[in-house]
């Protein structure tokens, strides 16, 4: 999937034709990166741990766009369900152009000796072997036919790790890492990339301490503020289309400036 020399700008965006598959695409900023696709004319799969959530949202994008919009309750942390879903969507679309791995997890916890090693496996499940098992599952039958792009969604926690996530940090550290072994991997057909997001408004954020992250936001975010979930997708639309033709391995900030 390479941009024409002859292409216009506006057409490298076109995703016409293409199938997107987006875990955690029920909500915050999965649900506006799928909603994006289908307005450039991806079908998409949603996938979420509910099937009710992932049929509610598919319904409303596909009524908004007139794409053809599925959902598909998976728990990414578990390899069976992961085969399952890809199984599923290639049987409903017959191909996946564009993944994304966006579904993630970050439970809080008093202090570092109390975490468990339940929590511990939980994170690191959710946040890094599942998206390496379907990069693997889908990345492969790319490979195998005509290319595609995936795209690893990771946090600003995996440069600046914070005593109250270190498991999350970990887990997006490896993300990181895991992105630029699948780009040699896969190569040259599919492309792999991660947007290193920073704080966003979406139900994570509903937990925070609002005063805080404000006076925090002033001295060490340049923008001095959160982001809005839609503020996702300009790095998502140009990651997910023939834009990015030659990026791959990159690790690409959407942070408002964080420090």
């Amino acid at each position: 999937m390479t941009a024409s020399k002859t292409a216009k700008p506006t057409d490298l965006f076109d995703l016409t034709g293409r199938v997107a598959l987006i875990t955690g695409g029920s909500r915050g900023l999965g649900r506006e990166m799928a909603l994006a696709f289908a307005e450039l004319g991806a079908d998409v799969v949603i996938a979420s741990r509910k099937q009710d959530s992932c049929d509610a949202a598919a319904a409303e994008i596909a009524k908004a766009t007139g794409r053809r919009v599925i959902g598909r309750a998976c728990h990414v942390g578990r390899w069976k369900d992961l085969d399952a879903l890809a199984d599923a969507a290639y049987a409903h679309f017959g191909k996946v152009d564009i993944l994304v791995n966006n579904a993630g997890m970050s439970p809080v916890y008093p202090s570092v000796d109390a975490v468990s090693e339940e929590l511990w496996n939980k994170v690191l499940d959710v946040n890094l072997k599942g998206p390496f098992r379907l990069t693997a599952l889908v990345g492969s039958r790319m490979a195998r036919g005509d290319g595609g792009s995936i795209i690893n969604i990771s946090s600003g926690a995996a440069k600046r790790p914070t005593p109250d996530v270190i498991p999350y940090a970990a887990a997006k550290a490896g993300l990181e890492a895991m992105t630029v072994g699948f780009a040699h991997a896969l190569a040259p057909k599919v492309r792999v990339n991660a947007i290193q997001a920073g704080p966003f408004f979406t139900d994570i954020s509903k937990a925070w301490d609002m005063e805080a992250f404000e006076r925090r936001a002033k001295s060490a975010i340049a923008l001095q503020r959160g982001g809005e979930p839609g503020e996702i997708v300009g790095a998502a639309v140009y990651l997910a289309s023939r834009a990015s033709s030659f990026t791959t391995g990159a690790v690409i900030a959407v942070d408002g400036g964080s420090a």
